[in-house]
């Protein structure tokens, strides 16, 4: 290790963040969080063992423990990892997709596509980590630094050639994906979330950013590097993506996806068929086009399939593969899934349509509801809730996106965390009154028991209608206080289902 942040490699020190973990001749390094200061915990560290402090200020420390300041230890954590795990993503094909809403389903739809095109495909991300039989649960979206690159070595020794990763916002700005070398950097969209974190939709912007002008950019001037210069795949239907077009990025291609109408982008869906649970469409680049049959739902699903064929067309793979990849994806966990009803249940014809989605956000729930309406021939049932300890400001915007389109609404918890939950609820009403105000014709309850309100809406759905339940989708658990409970949307609709039944 050196003062000025870079590292030596470090194969043989074991690396940990956690004071409590600490074994003889690791290095423990500092990290604020948002509630903890690892520099608080550095004595400890010492005690348990610790050879070398990394820390982002002198610290007192007894002779022998070697102390290196830094500007940033996210920074160098990342540095040490990656030199530990000897560089796992050099041997790796990575792409990585950012963006608020559309993230996971579009890194799905991309694995599919390389695995289809024979290149044995790791992804990781809101859903964990799967290769082949084996899967790993996260924490995060995008891990800490440390265990993504033991996370990276681990899929490449198991035999991975590539990997489709998440890069979450706050990822970025925390430093944990610095030392993966992307070759292909991708944008969704930038819409509402995350402000309690980043204060400002400019400073949320400006952290999804650093994928491409600080990361990719990086990859690119690797010396070491022997794999191809990176390209930048961006979203021309979003308006942040579009700003960004006008700019120079600093990388050897950026290749742009979206709607045929309204703009040139390089990657385009033409003749758009949105038909009840899939959807077809043409895809072309430049002059070649490929009919494409995409087994999921909704505008906002051809957008992220559009943005997968991106990725892969960077990665010079043919249109027929990639058409043929997208259609391997029948579903993705907790993204309008479809909860059946028990199985051989007499009477289940009486029941309405559930599905299950992990939608969120503002624009989330309008992608997702926009999707949901032609498709229902009686009335849209929602059931929602904000979750706690996060961005206020879309509160009511999700109350009105939900009352403009739902015919009838539950309002419920989500992951309160430490906030009353009634409190998030008046806060989602507001907005709900807002959009009856303007003219929204809905019927909206307040039902604090998420259990409850599933089985309300369930309750009151018929057959031809529609109940979504919206917001947590493959989560099993609600996040109470300190507390996780355990929790599914899709187990809770199975038993109001049962009891409906009887």
């Amino acid at each position: 290790m050196t003062e000025d942040g870079g590292v030596k490699p470090v194969q043989d020190r074991r690396i940990s963040v956690d004071s409590r973990r600490v074994a003889a001749g690791d290095v423990f390094v500092c990290l604020r969080g948002a509630h903890v200061d690892g520099h608080d915990y550095a004595a400890e560290a010492v005690r348990r063992g610790a050879a070398a402090v990394v820390s982002e200020h002198r610290l007192p420390l007894p002779p022998g423990v070697e102390s290196v300041v830094v500007p940033d230890t996210h920074a160098a954590l990342s540095s040490l990892a990656a030199a530990h795990f000897g560089y796992p993503s050099r041997a790796l094909r990575c792409i990585g997709i950012t963006g608020t809403n559309g993230k996971t389903t579009t890194a799905y739809l991309a694995q599919a596509i390389l695995v289809e095109a024979g290149v044995p495909c790791a992804v990781m991300g809101t859903l964990g980590a799967r290769f082949a039989d084996r899967s790993w649960a996260l924490e995060n979206t995008t891990p800490l630094a440390l265990d993504l690159q033991e996370l990276l070595a681990e899929v490449r020794t198991a035999g991975a050639h590539a990997v489709v990763m998440e890069v979450s916002s706050h990822a970025l700005a925390l430093r944990r994906a610095d030392d993966v070398e992307f070759d292909v950097a991708a944008f969704t969209n930038l819409t509402q979330d995350h402000l309690d974190f980043h204060g400002t939709l400019e400073a949320y912007a400006a952290a999804k950013r650093v994928l491409f002008t600080e990361l990719l950019a990086r990859s690119v001037r690797q010396q070491e590097r022997v794999k191809a210069p990176g390209a930048a795949v961006l979203n021309a239907d979003d308006a942040t993506a579009q700003r960004w077009l006008t700019q120079a990025w600093p990388t050897a291609a950026t290749l742009s996806y979206g709607f045929s109408s309204g703009n040139a982008a390089d990657v385009r869906a033409e003749d758009v068929d949105l038909h009840g649970e899939q959807t077809r469409f043409v895809l072309r680049h430049r002059a070649s086009t490929v009919p494409v049959m995409l087994r999921l739902p909704g505008r906002f699903n051809v957008s992220n399939a559009l943005c997968a064929a991106g990725c892969a067309i960077a990665l010079g793979l043919d249109l027929d593969t990639i058409a043929r990849g997208l259609g391997r994806v029948r579903q993705v966990p907790g993204r309008m899934m479809r909860v059946e009803p028990p199985e051989g249940a007499a009477g289940a014809a009486v029941l309405p349509k559930v599905i299950v989605d992990y939608a969120h956000t503002p624009d989330g729930l309008s992608n997702v509801l926009d999707a949901v309406r032609p498709a229902t021939r009686g009335r849209v049932i929602v059931v929602f809730g904000a979750g706690g300890d996060r961005d206020h400001g879309k509160r009511p915007l999700m109350g009105a996106a939900a009352a403009e389109r739902a015919d009838i609404l539950y309002v419920t918890s989500d992951n309160p965390r430490s906030e009353d939950p009634q409190s998030i609820i008046d806060e989602v009403m507001e907005g709900v009154s807002s959009a009856m105000a303007r003219g929204a014709r809905c019927i909206a309850s307040a039902v604090v028991d998420r259990a409850a309100a599933i089985a309300a809406a369930v309750a009151a759905g018929g057959p031809r209608d529609v109940v979504l339940i919206a917001g947590k989708g493959h989560e099993t658990y609600q996040v109470v206080g300190n507390e996780r409970r355990p929790f599914s949307d899709a187990a809770a609709a199975r038993a109001a289902m049962e009891e409906r039944l009887r």
